[in-house]
């Protein structure tokens, strides 16, 4: 499977256990909880999968900025957090870093 297919399920499983964090009440619901360590277990597995083919610095950079910002949008459409000016910049911020990274690297070992 390709490579970048895995990292973008990755990011898809990190930011489902990553949002439930929310919903566990500090581990104390038990589905959230489960989603929880089923989202981040998977995501940290398909990951390893991605390394296979991607550089870690690349395939972290991708993994970590797009689950941060995605897991920020999800802040503001689930969970009615308010996005302002400073926000929209950092998450740009992240992005364009994540896209220049790949662009320097070409996404290879």
């Amino acid at each position: 499977m390709n490579p970048f297919v895995l990292l973008a399920f990755a990011i898809v499983s990190e930011v489902c256990g990553s949002s439930l964090l929310k919903l566990s009440d500090g581990f104390k619901r038990l589905y959230p909880s489960i989603g929880v360590i089923l989202g981040l277990g998977s995501a940290f597995y398909l990951l390893s999968l991605a390394l296979q083919s991607i550089s870690l610095g690349t395939a972290y950079a991708i993994w970590s900025g797009a689950g941060t910002a995605l897991t920020a949008m999800v802040g503001v459409f689930f969970y009615k957090e308010r996005l302002n000016v400073k926000k929209v910049l950092g998450l740009l911020l992240i992005i364009g870093g994540v896209i220049t990274l790949k662009l320097a690297t070409g996404g290879s070992h």
